[in-house]
């Protein structure tokens, strides 16, 4: 049996845990989480991946050499202070651990989550990073098995801070090679800014069509709108049908995301909230008034094309006014 290169944590296996877990386990590395609070599908599919599963985040951090935090920026804080009590607990790590942060936050949310850490008197060293891009993914046509001949697509890991992933002794330049890291800036922030320009971009203009095609469903000119879309703007078309049919099950993370962009924006760019945090108010009404806010990646029933995202927007947005008036 092949030595595997390294031990990371994965925390936590939800979607784009899972792709980065299978991604690694495929190209020589072994793979570990703590599924506490976890449903049974989600323990059932990390070990059908053959990710190791710990009872505690003590024993992850013993084990791991490096943990990547991949979880809804409303748990961000959350769990990077379990692995501040984990390494200063009662055991000690003989070397330190590393502790990737690549959740969607602002660059001051990371720099109070960067200094939890000044409580493991350098047990733990920490890096900014971000994800941009969908969940690896086996590439089609290709060998689809995870084999170390599986081409992937993958997508790009900045990070910023003074540690840099592929100078970390022994399996740094594999992980970050596999991970198509690179490395930004020296500065904590730079990584975790550069996803919130990003992400306003893409998710923004994702809102926008989620306005326009329900405020248009409402009218009854729904149809008319993608026909002037598709012959003037496709890719604009294409672009909003693609982003209006896959954030459903997403919605309830991107609310804090949204809500982090308009900090970045305010305190780094010199502009008001209001626009994204109207924003935020867009995916809290798809996850909160809306039964689009029940579906699950991989299990989708409602909004799996715009007529009907719009039709499911249009049917909650109405009936909470009936409720409020």
């Amino acid at each position: 049996m092949t030595t595997p290169i390294a031990k990371v944590g994965v925390i936590s296996i939800g979607d784009m845990g899972m792709g980065i877990a299978k991604l690694l386990i495929a190209n020589g590395f072994s793979v570990a989480t703590n599924c506490k609070g976890r449903s049974n599908d989600t323990i059932e599919r990390a070990k059908g991946a053959q990710v190791e599963i710990y009872k505690s985040d003590e024993h992850l951090a013993e084990a791991c050499d490096i943990i990547f935090s991949v979880v809804p920026p409303r748990d961000a804080a959350a769990t990077a202070q379990r692995i501040v009590d984990a390494v200063t607990g009662p055991f000690r790590r003989s070397e330190p651990l590393y502790f990737a942060d690549l959740n969607a936050m602002a660059p001051s949310t990371t720099k109070t989550i960067a200094a939890l850490f000044e409580q493991t008197r350098g047990q733990v060293r920490f890096i900014d990073g971000a994800i941009i891009g969908h969940p690896p993914t086996p590439k089609p046509g290709t060998d689809a098995s995870g084999s170390s001949t599986t081409e992937w697509s993958v997508p790009s890991i900045p990070t910023s801070g003074s540690y840099v992933i592929s100078e970390i002794p022994g399996y740094g330049e594999k992980l970050s090679a596999v991970l198509n890291v690179r490395h930004v800036s020296n500065e904590i922030g730079a990584a975790s800014g550069l996803k919130m320009c990003f992400a306003s971009l893409t998710k923004g203009f994702t809102s926008l069509a989620i306005q326009s095609f329900t405020t248009a469903k409402r009218m009854g000119v729904l149809d008319e709108l993608q026909s002037e879309l598709q012959g003037l703007v496709p890719a604009h078309w294409k672009a909003a049908e693609r982003g209006v049919i896959g954030m459903a099950p997403k919605a309830y993370r991107w609310v804090k995301e949204m809500e982090e962009i308009a900090l970045t924006f305010d305190e780094e760019g010199g502009f008001p909230q209001d626009l994204f945090q109207g924003v935020a108010k867009v995916y809290r009404a798809v996850a909160e008034d809306t039964v689009l806010g029940e579906e699950k990646i991989g299990k989708r029933k409602r909004g799996t094309d715009v007529n009907d995202m719009a039709a499911a927007m249009a049917e909650g947005l109405e009936n909470k006014k009936k409720k409020n008036d």
